[in-house]
Order: C-alpha cells, then sequence, then structure tokens
C-alpha cells in the first residue's frame, strides 16, 4: 500500500533489472481520468496498468512512461526483420494492420485439379469386345463408387431383386418391397445399356465413351471420359485377354485414388454417350451432331494405349479414318436413375 503523490511509486528491486518509475500523476492523466481531490491510498503492480482500447494517453512528458502504460491494443508493430525474413525477399504480402500490428498473410493454396487423367498402356493390341468391355465395367464401377448403387452391379444382379435380400442391406421393412422395385428397374436398364454398347461396338470404331452425372448432357456435375483413341484394335485371336486388362485398368485406378476424396453424391440421372461414325447405322442411340463435350464440372479422364507387341495387322483408330468429321456423338435414350436403400 501506498499513498498517492508525486513521488515514485517503485522502487527497484536489487538484482531484478531496472526500476519503473511512474508518478501518479501520470497514471491518472494517461488513464483520462482527473486526479481525485484528497488523499486515497491504491495498491499498484510492478506491471503498468492496461489502457482502454479507445482512450490515448494524454500526456507525453516521456516517450518512455507512454509506451510503458500502453496496454496490448497500443503496442508497437514488429519490425519485418523481427518476423523472419525482410519484407520483399520472397515472404508473402503484408495485410492492412490490426490493433497496430503487422499480419503476415497466409499464402493461398493451389486449387486442386479438376481434371483428372489416369493413363494405362496395353502391351500389345486389343480386340473390339475388350473396349467394349472397358466401357461397361467403368460405368458400373462409377455408378457404385459415387453411390448410385448401394452394392457393385455383380451382388446386385446375381443376388437379385428379391425381398429376403434386401432385408439385409436396408433397415425399414416397409421399405423393402420398393427399393426391390427400384434395384429391378435399374437393373434392367443397365443390362439394355450394356447390350446396346456391345451393338454399337460392333457396328463402328468407338474412340470416347463419356459418362455424365447429374445434371443434363451439356451441363453435367460430373463426367468421365474414356478415350480409346490410342488403341490399337486387333482381332480376337492375337489381342490381349480382356480379363487381364480389365485388372490392368482397374489396378491404375485404385493407384489412382481418384474417387476417395469426392463427396457424397445425392440420387440423380446418369447419361450414357460415345461417338461412332455417322453411317455405322445405329438405330437405340440417338445422333448428337453440334454435341461438344462440357467444360464445366469435375472431369476425370482415362486414357488408353497399346505399346510393346502389337499385331501389324492392327491399326489404331486415327490410322483407319482419314477425316474425324465422320465421327459424331450419339447419346443413350434412357436415363438411369440410381437408388440409395
Amino acid at each position: 500500500m501506498c499513498r498517492a503523490s508525486s513521488t515514485p511509486l517503485f522502487t527497484p528491486h536489487p538484482g531484478h533489472g531496472a526500476a519503473v518509475s511512474v508518478s501518479a500523476n501520470t497514471l491518472w492523466e494517461a488513464r483520462g481520468g482527473q486526479r481525485p481531490m484528497g488523499p486515497r491510498t491504491r495498491c499498484f503492480q510492478t506491471r503498468p496498468l492496461p489502457l482502454h482500447p479507445g482512450r490515448v494517453p494524454a500526456s507525453s512528458s516521456s516517450s518512455s512512461s507512454s509506451s510503458s502504460l500502453a496496454g496490448p491494443h497500443h503496442r508497437r508493430a514488429p519490425s519485418p526483420q523481427r518476423c523472419g525474413r525482410a519484407v520483399g525477399q520472397g515472404t508473402a504480402p503484408l495485410s492492412r494492420p490490426l490493433g497496430g500490428a503487422l499480419l503476415l498473410r497466409s499464402r493461398r493454396s493451389a486449387p486442386t485439379a479438376l481434371s483428372p487423367a489416369v493413363s494405362v498402356v496395353f502391351p500389345g493390341s486389343v480386340s473390339r469386345e475388350s473396349c467394349c468391355r472397358f466401357a461397361c465395367e467403368l460405368l458400373k464401377h462409377v455408378l457404385h463408387q459415387r453411390q448410385q448403387l448401394p452394392l457393385p452391379y455383380e451382388q446386385l444382379s446375381e443376388s437379385g431383386p428379391s425381398p429376403i435380400f434386401f432385408t439385409y442391406v436396408i433397415k425399414k421393412p416397409s421399405s423393402v418391397g420398393l427399393a426391390s422395385k427400384k434395384c429391378q428397374q435399374v437393373l434392367v436398364e443397365l443390362e439394355g445399356v450394356f447390350q446396346q454398347l456391345e451393338v454399337m461396338f460392333s457396328l463402328t470404331l468407338v474412340p470416347r465413351v463419356l459418362i455424365l452425372l447429374g445434371g443434363n448432357a451439356v451441363s453435367p456435375k460430373e463426367l468421365y471420359e474414356l478415350n480409346l483413341e490410342g488403341i490399337c484394335v486387333g482381332s480376337a485371336e492375337k489381342s490381349l485377354k480382356t480379363t487381364s486388362c480389365v485388372r490392368k485398368l482397374f489396378h491404375s485406378l485404385f493407384i489412382a485414388d481418384v474417387f476417395s476424396e469426392l463427396k457424397a453424391l445425392p440420387v440423380t440421372g446418369t447419361v450414357v454417350m460415345l461417338q461412332g461414325h455417322r453411317n455405322c447405322g445405329a438405330e437405340w442411340f440417338r445422333p448428337k451432331l453440334n454435341y461438344k463435350v462440357p467444360t464445366r464440372g469435375r472431369k476425370l479422364t482415362i486414357n488408353l494405349s497399346c505399346d510393346g507387341d502389337v499385331d501389324t495387322s492392327a491399326s489404331a483408330p486415327q490410322t483407319l479414318t482419314s477425316a474425324w468429321e465422320d465421327y459424331i456423338w450419339f447419346q443413350a435414350p434412357v436415363t438411369l436413375k440410381g437408388f440409395h436403400e
């Protein structure tokens, strides 16, 4: 306890650094108030009293006293050298001072690529049947990975849409019949698409296949492209086995891990499109003469090519066709509607 006076209030303790000498008048003026009349006892600690954030010390008798009385909102801005490196030497730009302190603005991380690509090279020629199998298996895989099918296609087709099977898939008994009907409808539509893909691959060379999820064919939410332009098409006897090629394709997709970081997708429609010769005689697929591949949305491109021991009779699509203008887009007339239950 000490009496308010103009004499120093603190005396240094031996061995504890320099003394902090502040008079009571300076303290009252710094806090913006008037000195009370008459003596008043007050206990002051050795730490300087914080100032109100909106008040500025009125007394400027000495810079030492003003700096010692400044609160946390009136601290001196640190120099760039104390922050690490000097300004202009590879550091991030300085943001607007907040409370008198300069803050380094964090660098924005580079945006994630919205169009990843996976390349698969087969050590030999591939038959048309294998190319059709690639498209069908990729469609099954995308529907399951993007939550349009509750189970893989093989499990749904083998188990069948029986009510006993769906009692283990869903928890509400009242929805068993509805889920069974949805599953039966999806399986029938998928089987029809697979059959028409086989017909299309037998009629013409198919350099590209598109799987469009969400939205519409012009502006989908997600786009999966199977690029077969680098495939060397050969006869079934002199080409690689289909099972080994499918295994290599999905091994590359598993290593790339392109589906793990995606958010869950609600039930939506899926459209299948492919390129073929304009005079191929396709009846089920509808031609889209002026269609252009969408540029918006997330896109995954799977590039397939052949290398190594390729049969001399096998030819890539780009060498068989003199002009790509003769190839147009065809759209499946069925929109596949997935289900969650």
